[in-house]
């Protein structure tokens, strides 16, 4: 398994970064895409990568933001053909304090649109789910999320947000966009699902922050590295997570967790 960063908020060269993730997934079934960044910045930077896009046969959107989001239009543009999973509630009206942050809605009118709802076997593979249920450890950061429903403006739920687990030659890899229901619940979530950890997990931890953290805050992101030590994964992190909370985590972490730049690859 071969993953590809094409969009993140800091590069590692070539590649322009921007406020948002795309995953390019290679397996032994698959040319896949975890998320598509703010725009067809990830068309650009594929070029660069060498990651030929027109033969992606699944995208999967891990959430209804547009960081996440906002590349499905210029790809399929490029590529009609690929199989979009979305979950249903990603059609929400999605605010960063007053600031919209949804997606295009031509998006759910696209052919290639597959809306999901719970937990979805796509094949031997690949497995989505949600539907997370713990809400102990969620990121602070989610205090200024909302969504709009029956104009006013309300905490988000997170229901829109959807982990892909990839299966291939006994190894699991969990891949979420931004962990909103906290990594931890969704590793529990992932512990029910399957009785075991994957070996590796990527996803950004939403602990991006501008300005100062609190003490509190500081203590959710130091606390969250000791819990995630305890368990048998290897961690990939990036976007929402930031670079000042990833090097808290690293002091702890150490080698266990590494940092995910545009234009990087790993090799599972």
């Amino acid at each position: 398994m071969k993953i590809t960063c094409l969009v993140e908020n800091t590069t590692a060269g070539q590649c322009a970064p921007a406020h948002g993730l795309s995953l390019y997934i290679e397996t032994e079934s698959h040319r896949l895409l975890m998320d598509t960044g703010p725009s067809d910045l990830l068309i650009k930077n594929a070029e660069l990568l060498g990651a030929d896009l027109r033969i992606v046969d699944t995208v999967i959107l891990s959430h209804g933001h547009y960081d996440h989001g906002g590349g499905i239009l210029p790809f399929a543009g490029l590529n009609p053909d690929a199989k979009i999973y979305i979950r249903r509630s990603a059609a929400g009206d999605f605010y960063s304090g007053d600031r919209p942050i949804g997606i295009d809605p031509a998006i759910f009118d696209l052919p290639g649109v597959v809306l999901t709802d719970s937990s979805l076997e796509i094949d031997g593979e690949l497995y989505l789910f949600g539907d997370v249920k713990g809400k102990d450890h969620q990121p602070e950061a989610n205090r200024r999320l909302f969504v709009k429903t029956g104009g006013q403006l309300v905490r988000d739920d997170f229901s829109h947000e959807q982990s892909l687990v990839i299966r291939e030659n006994g190894k699991s890899v969990l891949l979420s966009g931004c962990a909103h229901n906290g990594i931890l619940n969704i590793l529990e979530r992932y512990r029910e699902i399957f009785g075991d950890y994957p070996a590796a997990v990527i996803s950004g931890f939403h602990m991006k922050k501008d300005g100062e953290y609190t003490a509190g805050e500081r203590e959710t992101v130091t606390a969250t590295a000791r819990c995630l030590m305890a368990l048998p994964c290897t961690y990939y992190t990036c976007h929402c997570t930031g670079l000042p909370a990833y090097g808290a985590m690293k002091e702890i972490m150490g080698d266990r967790i590494e940092y995910l730049r545009c234009g990087d690859r790993i090799d599972l």
